[in-house]
C-alpha cells in the first residue's frame, strides 16, 4: 500500500509535468516570455525534495495505514483533483513555470475569482500536506513546509506583479 501510493503520486506528477512541458514548448514557440526562471527552478527543487524526503521518511517509519493516513490521502486526492481542474481551466496556458503568452487572456472564471492562485492554495499545499500525512512523514511536513514556503511566497508575489503589469483588469 505504502509503496503503491508513493509510486502513484510520482507517476501522477510526472504525467502532469509532461503536460506542462508540452504546453511550455507551444507557448514559447508562440513567443511567450518566462518570468522568474530562478524562482521556478527553486520551486521545482523544493517540490522534488519534499516528495523524496517524505517518501523516504514514510518508508523508514513504515507506519500502518490509519486514520491519519486516511485523512492525508483525502487531502492529497483533493489536491490532485484540483490540479486537474486548474490545469483544465487554464488549458494550454498551464505550466509549472510562469509564462506570459503574446495573446495571453486573463482567466476570470468563478474559481479564479473566489480563490486567488488556486493552483497553489487548492493544489500544491493540500497535495504536499496530504502526501506527508499519508506517509506519517511529520518531520518532512514540518521542515519541508517551512522550506517550501520561501520559494512559494516569492512565486506568488512575482505572479501578482506580472499579472498586474500585464492585465489592467487584474
Amino acid at each position: 500500500m505504502l509503496i503503491g501510493f508513493i509510486i502513484a503520486a510520482f507517476v501522477y506528477r510526472f504525467v502532469m509535468l509532461a503536460v506542462s512541458v508540452r504546453n511550455e514548448k507551444a507557448l514559447r514557440r508562440d513567443g511567450a516570455v518566462e518570468c522568474g526562471a530562478r524562482n521556478s527552478t527553486a520551486l521545482a527543487a523544493a517540490h522534488v525534495a519534499f516528495y523524496l524526503t517524505a517518501a523516504a521518511e514514510g518508508i523508514v517509519r513504515n507506519d500502518p495505514f490509519d486514520a491519519v493516513s486516511a485523512i492525508g490521502l483525502c487531502i492529497y486526492l483533493f489536491g490532485a483533483v484540483m490540479l486537474l481542474v486548474v490545469s483544465r481551466m487554464l488549458g494550454p496556458l498551464w505550466t509549472v513555470k510562469l509564462l506570459v503568452a503574446r495573446n495571453h487572456r486573463l482567466v476570470t472564471n468563478r474559481l479564479f475569482r473566489m480563490v486567488r492562485h488556486p493552483n497553489y492554495y487548492l493544489n500544491i499545499l493540500p497535495e504536499l500536506i496530504g502526501f506527508a500525512l499519508t506517509l506519517h512523514a511529520y518531520g518532512t511536513l514540518l521542515v519541508g513546509m517551512v522550506v517550501y514556503a520561501v520559494p512559494l511566497t516569492l512565486r506568488i508575489r512575482l505572479e501578482e506583479q506580472v499579472m498586474r503589469g500585464n492585465f489592467a483588469e487584474y
